[in-house]
């Protein structure tokens, strides 16, 4: 049997304009109704879970994913059709439900473990990794409302995710903490799932969606849009309206010469996004002042831990005389970043004077799966040889 079950959910609200005492008075008096418009928040969702299972949803905002998760909940209930859940359910909707602040931390993990339904004996044989996990056991007999927002978050997310339900409903939870502390969020959602718990995710970070959830729920404008694996959906999620070309007019420069324009896009030139395994384009336009012995010009990229991958000079490669006038170069990328994102550097100059000069000029995404570990700087798929030492 299915351990969540959705079946043609709909959800609409009605939304009204407010009127004041005299008003209503008046549209009663005329029998006028009070103007309203539907909103219909879901529209004819379905889907099942087993256990086990992780399904991930994507959309964008006022796609309808929160409203589903208050459905699944039961917070809301469903305007048409039906959703169940069989057995314990645990939802990660808003951290830091339950918290009070004057109470130290210590006492904080047994309110709010006991707001997400955990028993006292539950939650005194979790204590350790429930502060083990959050990093905060320094501060225990602190009230919290000392701690900072980073501090009140872990502790928070941290009770959560020590619940022992069937079925985990995760909002967003990615958000809190550091680099760290999101990596052990998801070993913890993944351990979930490997006990055979049911876990159903909600993120914008949709590397991470794809490495915990073999399985995705694409919803726009509250309907069901596709569904499938989740590489598929979160390529074509991305490839849905968006423009591939990502460009910058630049400023400044000098009396000698100036970089105007600099681009990213598709080595095909077709309109959508960058992906971690295709080539693109970096293209430059400048303008030449005054002409310059040596003028050169250099295109380098960097990560967004700050690690240069490359940077490369023109006359590395060809010698140019650039007369008075306006130039486009262009720089071919092969497919070796990881995925991730990016900042564009361009330099203009001679081996005795910078001409412009922008570090930051151009950010841009490469889009991926976690298949490639984001800590990369390059993937080179370099070969190996193996052979046998007896």
């Amino acid at each position: 049997m299915d351990r969540v079950q959705v079946e043609g959910v709909s959800k609409r609200y009605t939304l009204g304009e407010q009127r004041n005492f005299r008003e209503t008075l008046t549209a009663l008096a005329t029998r006028r109704r009070a103007e309203s418009r539907e909103l219909w928040s879901l529209r004819d969702v379905s889907f099942t879970l087993a256990d086990g299972e992780a399904l991930g949803i994507v959309g964008r905002n006022g796609a309808g994913k929160s409203t589903l998760l208050k459905v699944l909940m039961r917070i809301t209930t469903p305007t048409l059709g039906r959703s169940r859940t069989r057995g314990r359910v645990a939802a990660l909707l808003e951290v830091g439900t339950g918290f009070h602040p004057e109470l130290t931390g210590r006492e904080n993990v047994y309110l709010n473990a006991a707001v997400l339904g955990m028993s006292r004996a539950e939650t005194t044989r979790r204590f350790d990794e429930i502060v083990d996990f959050a990093g905060t056991e320094r501060f225990l007999d602190t009230p919290v409302k000392r701690y900072s927002s980073g501090m009140y978050l872990r502790l928070a997310f941290a009770v959560a995710a020590h619940l022992e339900p069937d079925v985990l409903i995760v909002d967003e939870v990615l958000a809190v903490g550091d680099a760290e502390f999101q990596r052990k969020c998801l070993r913890r959602m993944s351990t979930a799932e490997a006990e055979g718990r049911t876990v159903l995710f909600v993120s914008h970070d949709l590397g991470a969606l794809a490495r915990l959830c073999p399985r995705a729920l694409w919803l726009e404008g509250g309907r069901v849009r596709d569904e499938g694996p989740t590489n598929t959906i979160v390529r074509s999620y991305l490839t849905s309206g968006l423009g591939g070309a990502t460009a910058s007019v630049l400023q400044g420069g000098s009396a000698a010469g100036r970089i105007l324009e600099v681009q990213v896009r598709p080595v095909d030139g077709a309109e959508r996004p960058l992906f971690r395994e295709d080539p693109f384009r970096v293209v430059v336009c400048f303008e030449v002042l005054e002409e310059r012995i040596g003028l050169d010009i250099a295109v380098s990229v960097t990560n967004d831990r700050g690690v240069q991958v490359f940077d490369e000079t023109l006359s590395h490669t060809q010698q140019h005389r650039f007369p008075v006038g306006r130039y486009e170069v262009e720089l071919s990328v092969p497919p070796i970043l990881a995925h991730g994102d990016y900042t564009v550097g361009v330099w203009l100059g001679t081996p005795h004077d910078d001409l412009h000069h922008e570090p930051a000029a151009l950010a841009f995404t490469l889009h991926g799966e976690e298949a490639v570990r984001r800590d990369r700087t390059v993937v080179l798929d370099l070969p190996f040889r193996v052979r046998s030492l007896g």
